[in-house]
């Protein structure tokens, strides 16, 4: 899952960026309204954090020309303003959620995964021969035993399933997740394969991750 953050406060960029990471999602975070337009028109997000106070162009704004651009990614408005009119202004301009400053991780959190469970484009079960992901629960599955993957692992899985039989080169993969993106290594990508491989093929038939040398990785259930 993919979270864009757009938020001045870079202590609290930072806080919500940390635990989304932690929560195996992958987040982009701006502080600047006409730059998070940008973003959500150049890449696909499942949930998008707006602030109102923002740099640029207010969150208000923002959000009108995201619905004006048919883009039903769902919006869930962060702010420090708690009047009704701030809170109708900001569903009026099309957010699907307010949330108000200050406010617990966990309830931010569990207003994400209501969203997602609402957003009718993406499946929370997703199926590839005997590999099996919930990302509601974030539980993996090979045949009947659960997989235990650390929130690096899991992002990179659940990016290549939702893309399974496309072939997915290593700057496509780091440009999509970003928590993966920002790690030194340049051989990084190579090394959360390596790991996904011993937890979800080593011990399974038939084998779901494939390499295409000098090409990049796909995930398919066909040997390519």
């Amino acid at each position: 899952m993919r979270v864009l953050v757009v938020e001045d406060d870079e202590k609290i960029a930072s806080f919500i960026k940390k635990g989304l990471q932690e929560e195996s999602y992958s987040v982009d975070v701006t502080a600047n309204g006409y730059e998070a337009i940008y973003l959500v028109e150049t890449n696909t997000y499942d949930v998008i954090l707006l602030d109102l106070m923002i740099q640029g162009l207010g969150g208000v704004d923002v959000c009108k020309n995201i619905r004006g651009k048919n883009i039903s990614t769902p919006i869930i408005m962060l702010t420090a303003r708690d009047s009704t009119k701030d809170k109708v202004d900001g569903l009026d301009s099309g957010a699907n959620d307010y949330l108000t400053k200050p406010f617990s991780f966990e309830e931010l959190l569990a207003r994400i995964r209501a969203k997602l469970r609402t957003t009718s484009t993406l499946s929370s079960i997703i199926t590839i021969s005997n590999l099996t992901i919930d990302t509601s629960r974030r539980e993996v599955k090979r045949g009947d035993k659960k997989i235990n993957l650390t929130a690096k692992e899991y992002a990179l899985l659940e990016y290549l399933a939702r893309n399974s039989k496309k072939l997915l080169t290593e700057t496509i993969i780091k440009e999509n997740l970003s928590d993966m993106a920002e790690l030194s290594m340049s051989n990084i990508v190579n090394v959360y394969i390596y790991r996904l491989r011993n937890k979800i093929d080593k011990d399974y038939e038939p084998k779901l991750i494939h390499t295409l040398r000098g090409l990049g990785y796909m995930l398919s259930d066909k040997n390519v």
